[in-house]
């Protein structure tokens, strides 16, 4: 049933622009995993309704969810992106070019959360969406890089239901660890939407 829902909200959505179908199609090509347009367009919201500037992504790819951001923040937006892969780096780029995108990005190829550890906050948007073992990591990172009444936004929180196994595995058990963490730090104001594979959206108080 779950699936039948999915398959119905994404027919739903009007047309994207051809580079951003190129890069739907190029993940579906080479089994990359994106944030797909369902949540894509819900980050185009949220960086509208926050008036968002300043975006940080922990876990970038190739740049299919910077791409939605930037669609949001135009040339007035500053995102930056991180990934392991330098060939990412590129593709982002070639796409990003590609489609005309204004926003200024700054792309750093290393761990994420090593590389923003270093980074001069505050900002207004954090994006995780690193390997998901890592996931705990990243709690003390946003509170500390965000502003008051910034949003944390991390992917995969439901992780196509395995986290209501009552036999998880290493990757599983850091998800729900981290998405029980969430919901008792006093940090954040967090809620969980049952889009695609789940997405957890939390308010720095």
């Amino acid at each position: 049933m779950f699936q039948e829902v999915h398959s119905y909200l994404e027919d739903l959505i009007p047309e994207r622009p051809v580079v951003l179908r190129e890069m739907e199609l190029y993940a579906s090509e080479q089994s990359f995993p994106i944030v797909g347009p369902l949540v894509g367009r819900f980050l185009y919201q949220v960086a509208l309704l926050t008036r968002a500037r300043k975006i940080l992504e922990l876990g970038s790819g190739f740049g299919y969810s910077a791409f939605w951001f930037s669609l949001a923040v135009g040339g007035k937006g500053n995102i930056v992106m991180t990934d392991r892969d330098k060939k990412n780096k590129s593709l982002a780029f070639d796409f990003f070019k590609r489609a005309g995108l204004l926003s200024q990005f700054v792309f750093k190829v290393g761990d994420a959360v090593n590389l923003a550890r270093r980074l001069d906050g505050p900002f207004d948007i954090i994006l995780n969406d690193i390997d998901k073992e890592d996931y705990p990591k990243t709690l003390d990172l946003a509170a500390a890089k965000l502003r008051k009444g910034g949003l944390f936004i991390t992917d995969n929180i439901i992780w196509s239901g395995k986290v209501c196994d009552k036999k998880r595995d290493r990757t599983t058990r850091a998800i729900v660890d981290f998405t029980e963490s969430l919901y008792r730090d006093g940090r954040f104001f967090t809620t969980v939407m049952p889009i695609r594979d789940g997405v957890s959206i939390s308010v720095r108080l």
